[in-house]
C-alpha cells in the first residue's frame, strides 16, 4: 500500500451535486470487476484484465486503502478515483525526491460524457487539499487519451513533462497548491 501520510481513513462520504465518493464496500466487487475487465476502459491503461483472473484475485471488499474512493451515482458504482504516492522510480515528478500524490480515475463506459469524472475528481482534490494542504498533485495519462488530458486541464493541471512509459508517450501535469493572496 502506498501511504498518503497522516490521513484519517476513511473520511466521511463526500457528496457532490450528483455523486457520492466513499470507501469501498463488499457490494462494489462486481462493479470493480466490470470496470477492470472493460476493453473500453482498458484502452489507454494496458488493456482489460481477464474477467476470470479478476474473479479469483479481487478480494471480497476491494480497494480497502487510503486514497481509494468508489464513485456512486444513485447508489450504484460508476467508477473510482484514487490518490496515491507516485513511485519514485517512475518518471513524472515535480519534486527532486518524487513521491508526489497522483490522481487516478476510471469510470464505466456508460458514465462517460456526463461530467461525472470532472465532478468526482474535483471533489477528491478538494478533500486532498483540505487534508494535506500545500501538497502538489500529479496526473499522468497517455497523450493518445485526449479526453483524459482535456479533463486534467479542466481540473487545473498544467503540463510539466512528456515521456515514454508503458510503450506509449505520457502526458504529465501538476496541480500546484494555490497560495493565499493578500
Amino acid at each position: 500500500m502506498i501511504e498518503l501520510g497522516p490521513v484519517t481513513w476513511p473520511p466521511a462520504p463526500i457528496t457532490t451535486e450528483r455523486l457520492v465518493l466513499r470507501e469501498s464496500e463488499a457490494r462494489d466487487r462486481a462493479g470493480l470487476i466490470e470496470l477492470f475487465a472493460s476493453s473500453e476502459v482498458g484502452t489507454h491503461i494496458g488493456g482489460p484484465r481477464p474477467r476470470d483472473e479478476l474473479e479469483r484475485s479481487v478480494p471480497e471488499v476491494p480497494g480497502q486503502r487510503p486514497g481509494f474512493f468508489v464513485v456512486e451515482l444513485d447508489g450504484a458504482l460508476i467508477g473510482i478515483v484514487t490518490l496515491d504516492r507516485r513511485a519514485t522510480e517512475r518518471p513524472g515528478h515535480v519534486r527532486p525526491e518524487g513521491g508526489e500524490a497522483e490522481l487516478g480515475y476510471m469510470f464505466l463506459p456508460q458514465a462517460w460524457g456526463h461530467g461525472y469524472a470532472t465532478e468526482a475528481c474535483a471533489a477528491a482534490l478538494d478533500w486532498f487539499a483540505d487534508t494535506l494542504p500545500g501538497e502538489p498533485v500529479v496526473l499522468t495519462s497517455q497523450t493518445a487519451n485526449v479526453r483524459s488530458t482535456r479533463l486534467a486541464t479542466k481540473l487545473g493541471f498544467t503540463e510539466v513533462a512528456r515521456f515514454e512509459d508503458y510503450g506509449a508517450e505520457q502526458w504529465c501535469g501538476v496541480l500546484s497548491p494555490v497560495s493565499p493572496s493578500g
